[in-house]
C-alpha cells in the first residue's frame, strides 16, 4: 500500500517530468504513463538518477480516468480561480482525485496527470483533494511560495538564485536578498505600502484561505462549510481595515472604493515578476486604465461592464427589500442571523449562491475585468495581470479599491440591521476595571514596530537545477511581542465564563480629527478573542500577543520546518495542515508612525454562555479561527463576525466612549515605528 506522504513529493519541482528525482527519491513510473516525448527512451530517462537515489516509490499501472477536461488548459497557460472556465476544469480534476478509491489509486492517477495538466492547476486540485479526502487529511502541504517562488519575488532575484544553486555546493550557498523597493520608486505614494501589499505572508494567507474555502466542486460538502459566506465578508473586511490603518501609518488617506466601474483606475502597477509556468512576464497595468467589455474566446469569456452593474443593482435591491429570490422563485430573508452568510455566498459567488443567474458573479468577475484591462479582447495574446490570481492579487493597489467597493455592499446590509441594545452588549455583574498593554520591559501602552530580515527556502520550486537549499532573504514588518493585562471584576457569587474580544483602531481620521464611531467601527481590527474563567471578585488576566486567535507564527506561514509536528496519526495532526491558514503574526499590528500613531485599544468581555458553540476543538488549528474558522468544525463563536462593531451603534453612542457598557473598556495606545532592520534569530 502506498504511503500517503509520498503524494507530497508530487508538489516538488512542478515543471520537471515526474520521473526526475525529488529529495533522493524517485517514482518508478510505468512506461505507459510516460509522455510521448519520453516513452521511446524510457530506459535512458528512468535510470538517470542513478546511485544517488535512496528510495524508489512503485507506481501501480491502473486504467486512468478521462482527463480530457483537465488537459484542455495548456501546460504553459496561466491558471486562475476567478475564470469560470478554469473553475470548471479545476472542479473536474478535484472530482477525479476525490473519487479514487485508495491512496494507491490516487498516487497512480496523480503521477499520470502531473506531466499532462497545467502545473498550477495540478497543485490546486491535488491540495484541495488532500485537504478533504478522509484518508489524506493528516498531510502537511508544502507552502505555495516554496513550490512557485516566482509568484512572490522579483524576477531578477530568481536569476541570482539559479546562479547560486548551479555554481555553489549546497553547504556553502548564501541567501540572496530580495530588494525592498523593486516595484516602484518613492515618486508613487502608493508604494509606501509595499511592505503590506507585497508581504509573502499576507499573500500566502490569501492563497491558503481560498484553498481551504474553494468556491466550486461537484461534492457540495467541500464548499458548504459553516458560515462560509460570512467568513468571506469578514476576512476581506478585516484586510481593508488593516490596509487603512497602514495608510494612516504612512500619512495617506483611506482607500477610495472603486464605485464607478466606468471610471479610470488612477493607480498603475508593475509587478516585475515572471511566471515560470507560462514563461511570460506578469503584465503591468498603466495609470488611468479603464475597464472594457471582455470578449476573449480562448477563455470562454464574453461579459460586459453592464452585466456587473446589473448584478450589483439586483444585489442592492435584494438588500433594500430584505430578501433574495432563489432559483425556484422562493424568498430567502436577509435576516440578522443568516443574511450576511447568504450575501457572502452570492457576492463572491460560490456554488452556494441562491441564484447565480439573477445575482451573477460580481466579486470574481471584478477581479477578472481588472486583470484583463490591458488586453480585454486577447488581441495581443496577453494573459491576466496579478489581480487574476489569489496568490498575487493582494500585491496590486486596486485590490483594496475593489474590495472596499465589495465591502460597501455588505455594509449596506449591515446598516439596515437594528443596532445592538444594551442587553445584547452588557454582561451583568462583570466589569473591566483596567487594561494595560506592554512589550517586555517597554513603556506601558506603547507598541514598537521595526523591520526584520528573514530567510525562506525556495528549493522545491527551482526546476532543472542541482538539488539543495536555495534561500531568499526578505524584509518584513515586525513588532516587539507584547502582553495584555486585563483586570476584570465578577460581582456574582459564582465562577463565570467570559469571551474576551480585543480590537484596535486609529483614534483620528486623515485630517487628525477624532473619528465618529460609525466610521471608526469600520477600521476596528480584531487582535484576539479567547475564553476566560472568572472567579468571584477581582481577576487579573494576562495574554501574550503571540497567542492571538487571528495569526499564525512565522514557521507555520512558511511551513519549511518539520519541527513542532504533532504525533503521527493523532487528532492534532489532522488539524495541523489547516494551520497554513492564518494572518501572519509579524503583521498583527500596523506599522505606526515615528512620532506615534494614536489608537484606541478596545476590550470587551461578553457572556460565554450566550456565545459558546459546543464542540470538541482538538489540536492547535483553532488558533487562527477568527479569519479562517476551524477545520471540519463550526465557527467557534455564536455572535456575528466582527461583533460588537459589525452594526451601526445605538442612538447616543456617536463616539466609542459613549458606546461602552461596564463589561467594556478602552485605553489609549501609541504605535511607534523604529526605522531599523534586524536579522531574524532562528
Amino acid at each position: 500500500m502506498a504511503d500517503k506522504k509520498n503524494l507530497l513529493l508530487l508538489f516538488d519541482h512542478p515543471t520537471e517530468p515526474v520521473f526526475m528525482d525529488k529529495a533522493k527519491t524517485v517514482f518508478d513510473v510505468p512506461d505507459s504513463f510516460l509522455t510521448d516525448r519520453y516513452r521511446p527512451i524510457s530506459n535512458e530517462v528512468q535510470s538517470r538518477a542513478g546511485e544517488q537515489v535512496e528510495q524508489r516509490i512503485p507506481v501501480r499501472d491502473i486504467s486512468i480516468p478521462d482527463l480530457r477536461i483537465p488537459m484542455s488548459l495548456g501546460r504553459d497557460e496561466q491558471f486562475s480561480l476567478f475564470l469560470p472556465k478554469h473553475r470548471r476544469i479545476a472542479g473536474r480534476l478535484i472530482d477525479i482525485f476525490m473519487n479514487m478509491r485508495t491512496v494507491d489509486d490516487l498516487q497512480s492517477v496523480a503521477v499520470y496527470a502531473r506531466d499532462r495538466v497545467n502545473p498550477v492547476l495540478f497543485n490546486y486540485a491535488l491540495s484541495v483533494a488532500l485537504l478533504h479526502r478522509p484518508d489524506t487529511q493528516g498531510l502537511d502541504l508544502p507552502s505555495f511560495s516554496q513550490t512557485f517562488p516566482d509568484r512572490f519575488i522579483d524576477s531578477q532575484v530568481m536569476r541570482q538564485l539559479r546562479e547560486e544553486s548551479f555554481v555553489v555546493q549546497p553547504g556553502s550557498r548564501m541567501p540572496i536578498t530580495i530588494p525592498r523597493d523593486y516595484t516602484a520608486s518613492d515618486l508613487d505614494p502608493e508604494h509606501r505600502l509595499w511592505y503590506f501589499r507585497e508581504d509573502l505572508g499576507i499573500n500566502l494567507h490569501h492563497w491558503h484561505w481560498h484553498l481551504v474555502y474553494p468556491f466550486e466542486a461537484s461534492d457540495r460538502s467541500i464548499v458548504a462549510k459553516d458560515r462560509r459566506g460570512e467568513l468571506f465578508y469578514y476576512m476581506h473586511q478585516q484586510v481593508i481595515a488593516r490596509y487603512n490603518a497602514e495608510r494612516f501609518s504612512n500619512n495617506l488617506a483611506r482607500v477610495q472604493p472603486f464605485n464607478n466601474l466606468r471610471d479610470s483606475i488612477a493607480e498603475g502597477y508593475f509587478p516585475k515578476m515572471d511566471s515560470l509556468v507560462a514563461s511570460r512576464a506578469w503584465p503591468p497595468r498603466f495609470e488611468n486604465t479603464k475597464l472594457s467589455d471582455l470578449n476573449r474566446e480562448a477563455d470562454q469569456l464574453n461579459v460586459e461592464i453592464g452585466d456587473l452593474e446589473r448584478w450589483r443593482d439586483r444585489i442592492y435591491e435584494a438588500i433594500h427589500q430584505g430578501f433574495v429570490m432563489d432559483e425556484r422563485g422562493n424568498r430567502l430573508a436577509l435576516d440578522e442571523a443568516t443574511g450576511i452568510d447568504t450575501l457572502g455566498n452570492m457576492i463572491e459567488s460560490s456554488i452556494l449562491s441562491p441564484n447565480r443567474v439573477l445575482y451573477g458573479d460580481l466579486h470574481n468577475n471584478g477581479h477578472t475585468f481588472i486583470s484583463y484591462a490591458h488586453d480585454p479582447s486577447n488581441k495581443h495574446l496577453e494573459s491576466f495581470g496579478v489581480m487574476g490570481d489569489v496568490s498575487t492579487a493582494m500585491r496590486d493597489p486596486v485590490f483594496y479599491k475593489w474590495h472596499s467597493y465589495i465591502d460597501r455592499i455588505f455594509q449596506e446590509h449591515k446598516s439596515r440591521l437594528p443596532a445592538y441594545t444594551d442587553a445584547q452588549l452588557n454582561y451583568s455583574g462583570i466589569s473591566i476595571t483596567g487594561i494595560q498593554v506592554a512589550a517586555n520591559g517597554g513603556q506601558p501602552n506603547t507598541l514598537t514596530t521595526f523591520w526584520q530580515q528573514s530567510d525562506v527556502d525556495l528549493s522545491r520550486g527551482f526546476d532543472f537545477l542541482p538539488r539543495g537549499n536555495v534561500f531568499a532573504r526578505f524584509s518584513h514588518l515586525q513588532h516587539l511581542p507584547f502582553t495584555y493585562t486585563i483586570n476584570i471584576n465578577n460581582d456574582g457569587g459564582a465562577q463565570r465564563f467570559g469571551y474576551v474580544r480585543i480590537f484596535m483602531a486609529p483614534k483620528n481620521d486623515e485630517r487628525r480629527q477624532p473619528m465618529l464611531l460609525r466610521e471608526q467601527r469600520l477600521m476596528m481590527i480584531e487582535l484576539d478573542k479567547f475564553v476566560v474563567s472568572l472567579n468571584p471578585g477581582p481577576n487579573t488576566i494576562r495574554r501574550r500577543s503571540t497567542e492571538s486567535s487571528v495569526t499564525i507564527p512565522f514557521e507555520r506561514t512558511f511551513r519549511n520546518l518539520d519541527a513542532n509536528r504533532p504525533t503521527t496519526g493523532s487528532p492534532e495532526e489532522l488539524e495541523f495542515n489547516f494551520c497554513g491558514c492564518g494572518w501572519p503574526n509579524h503583521m498583527l499590528i500596523p506599522k505606526g508612525l515615528p512620532e506615534g500613531l494614536q489608537c484606541d485599544l478596545f476590550v470587551m468581555v461578553s457572556n460565554y454562555e450566550n456565545d459558546r458553540i459546543d464542540q470538541q476543538l482538538v489540536g492547535r488549528c483553532s488558533d487562527a479561527a477568527s479569519y479562517c474558522g476551524v477545520r471540519d468544525r463550526l465557527y467557534p463563536d455564536r455572535q456575528s463576525m466582527g461583533y460588537p462593531f459589525d452594526r451601526l451603534p445605538r442612538t447616543g453612542a456617536d463616539r466609542l466612549v459613549n458606546f461602552l457598557t461596564p463589561n467594556m473598556s478602552i485605553v489609549d495606545v501609541t504605535i511607534r515605528h523604529d526605522n531599523r532592520t534586524v536579522p531574524r534569530q532562528n
